[in-house]
């Protein structure tokens, strides 16, 4: 009797990191705190799908924690991992500026 491989085994994403790990800094549910993290999920969904992690963390709940990533405005977006660090502010509504920003795709 084969022994499953421990990658099928576990449940999905506990297996090994993410390759691309996102935090989003936002200042309560507010509508442009919502578009940020909608417009996010949709382009992680469509140009990194299965490689993703997102981070959200609520500035109002946890203020101290805008000090490590230098956070001055919100909704700011942080690419974590792959290295180097990156920031994007704003909405994340436009797709190319994001996706140039976090470096998924290049700059035309």
């Amino acid at each position: 009797m084969a022994t499953p491989s421990p990658l099928h085994d576990q449940p999905s994403g506990t297996a090994m990191k993410p390759e691309w790990q996102l935090r989003l800094y936002v200042a309560g549910s507010t509508p442009r705190s919502s578009a940020a993290l909608e417009n996010l999920k949709r382009l992680c969904e469509t140009h990194l799908a299965g490689r993703y992690s997102i981070e959200v963390v609520d500035l109002l709940v946890n203020p101290q924690l805008a000090a490590g990533d230098q956070i001055l405005a919100v909704p700011t977006l942080v690419r974590k991992f792959p290295e180097p660090i990156r920031k994007i502010i704003g909405d994340l509504s436009n797709e190319e500026r994001v996706l140039v920003g976090l470096d998924v795709k290049p700059l035309r």
